[in-house]
């Protein structure tokens, strides 16, 4: 990839070509029989209607008899219905092909990044621009080769008109030129409008995703009338912008219909007077075919406005796509992979072979949050096989950013792991199953079943439901659930208890075996008796080795090993008993003080 693709965007076109080469065959049959014969059929019937009317009035020999007529248009007929016919097909086929090509690619992104990374926008913005953004792209690409039918309609047309009159292409030509002069000058004004429009219609998704995920706290906090209030000043919102852009666009769009009736009555009025005048230059049919052709043209004419408004639109759809993807080559977006709508699915890829743990070494660590002095600096600890790792401290001083950049769900500014003496490249892919397994602070989980929510799509003989669920400490608690392990969990598990919830993602972490358990205060939520049985079973099979985020004594007095933070920083590590000792840090968490550090601030006002 060049240093231009990645410093520089695209213009529109260059997106455009891109994708139109992804599946060319598809892109050209859809612009054969949508783009160019769309245009086309239509001047075929008013040719038929000249010979007719010519021949009725005398004006030329007729060379078709009735049945000959009634036979021709009945072929026309059926042609159109099947040109028709298949430019649906090719167009919907390739709108379903580009569709699922952009979002593959977005989605490829937003996975590849670090996991503690979050979107650019909020959930609902993105999905906003999932939705409508990617779908303005095929909605234009299917557009790129309308100027060739558009032109040769032009050609055809013009040249006809203008061998009887060449007033007539002059009159038809001016429409046209106004046209694009003015949407030209009104491209920027098109951009703002849609710009302003998309991000409205962002923020509102965006607000109702938000309602629907807080209804209990909104209801406790009896702000109901209050969020209704802010939700009709942002539908406001969106409702204004989406009109300024609606009435700008079809403004220009009536403009370039009426600019070109202009031409045709223009027209008209010319060709009455010479038909008028006797002169015989004007034939019946003559007029039929220019009044055909005409009202057609018009419609070509109006045409092509729109194409040059939906090329501003387009662009910024590109535009708001790309902010989904900071820092990612424009070819990214575009980029040619396979989707696989038809045919078998593919294989999914075997998983990597597990390198059993012996020793995980740390080495110099550190990782500083952009734009603060938040972080961890110079972190380095070693874990053994069949070890508890312990890392506490007080809130805030960096456990939760440790654990993720060492499984590099946060990229590290420097430092290293090595898994037995060998050194993780690539960390964020590594600690996955089977090397390792993490369950977060705030576990996610979805809107499925308990079961599914365990399992995520593992099968087979690795896939021990029961065993997990033992593990967890959750066999009861499956008992008392109204449909078992089949039970809806709800949006984030709002049908389970904070403590359902933690122990559901330990034993999806346990169903996949990993070398190494990375828990991040899963304690929290759960009472003294049912942590003191969780780590009993997480040990009663050899071999588990955990590295815990925890301030609890129940999971301190079994550490084999506790690291202590204080500022990003490793105050202290060794036993329990050493640390009693010898840490005032670690007294202070023992005897339950677990706020943050007092700054330099507070100890000058108490003196």
């Amino acid at each position: 990839m060049t240093t231009t693709d990645r410093t520089h965007e695209w213009p529109t076109w260059r997106y455009i070509f891109q994708l139109a080469r992804y599946k060319l065959w598809l892109y050209l049959a859809s612009g054969f029989f949508a783009s160019i014969m769309f245009y086309v059929f239509p001047l075929i019937p008013a040719l038929i209607v000249r010979q007719l009317l010519d021949g009725l009035t005398g004006s030329a020999p007729a060379q078709l008899d009735i049945w000959g007529l009634v036979t021709l248009f009945s072929v026309v007929w059926v042609g159109r219905f099947l040109f028709i016919l298949f430019a649906v097909l090719a167009e919907d086929s390739l709108h379903n092909v580009i569709n699922t090509l952009l979002r593959r690619n977005l989605l490829n992104f937003v996975l590849q990044q670090p996991g503690a990374r979050a979107l650019p926008h909020s959930p609902g913005e993105a999905i906003s621009r999932f939705r409508e953004d990617v779908e303005n792209m095929p909605n234009f690409l299917s557009w790129t080769i309308d100027p060739v039918g558009q032109a040769v309609v032009m050609i055809a047309g013009l040249g006809t008109l203008a061998s009887i009159n060449p007033l007539i292409t002059v009159a038809v030509v001016v429409p046209i030129l106004i046209t694009l002069v003015i949407v030209n000058s009104a491209s920027k004004r098109i951009q703002r409008y849609r710009e302003a429009a998309r991000e409205a219609v962002g923020g509102v998704t965006d607000f109702l995703g938000e309602t629907f995920g807080a209804v209990m706290a909104i209801q406790i906090a009896g702000t109901q009338e209050h969020v209704i209030r802010h939700f009709e000043q942002r539908n406001e919102k969106r409702r204004k912008t989406a009109l300024a852009d609606l009435i700008f666009s079809q403004a220009l769009e009536t403009f370039t219909f009426n600019s070109a009736n202009l031409g045709t009555g223009i027209l008209l009025l010319v060709a009455a007077r010479s038909m008028q005048g006797g002169a015989g230059t004007f034939t019946v049919g003559d007029f039929s075919l220019f009044v055909s052709y005409l009202g057609w043209l018009t419609i070509v004419t109006s045409m092509f406005g729109s194409y040059l408004i939906r090329y501003r639109q387009t662009g910024v759809s590109i535009k708001r796509l790309m902010e989904l993807m900071p820092g990612a080559s424009p070819s990214r977006l575009v980029e040619h992979n396979p989707i696989h709508l038809t045919g078998d699915l593919p294989t999914l890829p075997q998983a990597p072979a597990t390198e059993p743990l012996h020793r995980l070494s740390v080495r110099g660590l550190s990782y500083t949050y952009p734009g603060s002095a938040n972080g961890v600096s110079n972190i380095s600890f070693d874990i053994e096989k069949g070890s508890f790792t312990v890392i506490t401290g007080r809130i805030g001083s960096g456990k939760t950013t440790l654990l993720r950049a060492l499984l590099g769900l946060l990229p590290p500014d420097s430092g290293d792991a090595h898994w037995n003496g060998r050194k993780v490249e690539d960390p964020a892919s590594f600690f996955t199953p089977p090397h390792s397994a993490y369950t977060p602070q705030v576990p996610r989980l979805f809107s499925e079943s308990l079961k599914d929510n365990v399992l995520m799509g593992l099968e087979g003989e690795n896939a021990d439901f029961d065993a997990a669920v033992l593990a967890a400490v959750f066999e009861r608690d499956l008992t008392e659930l109204d449909h078992a392990a089949e039970t809806l969990v709800g949006t984030r598990g709002t049908r389970l208890s904070g403590g359902q919830v933690q122990r559901t993602a330990a034993a999806r972490m346990f169903v996949r075996r990993p070398e190494l358990l990375v828990f991040d205060d899963l304690s929290s939520a759960l009472d003294v008796d049912t942590e003191r049985q969780l780590w009993e079973r997480v040990f009663a099979q050899p071999g588990h080795t955990c590295l815990v985020v925890s301030h609890r004594r129940a999971a301190l007095r079994r550490a084999s090993h506790i690291i202590v933070l204080d500022g990003g920083r490793i105050a202290a590590q060794g036993t329990l008993d050493e640390l009693l000792q010898t840490s005032r840090d670690f007294q202070r968490l023992w005897e339950g003080d677990l706020g943050a550090p007092p700054t330099p601030e507070m100890l000058a006002a108490t003196g």
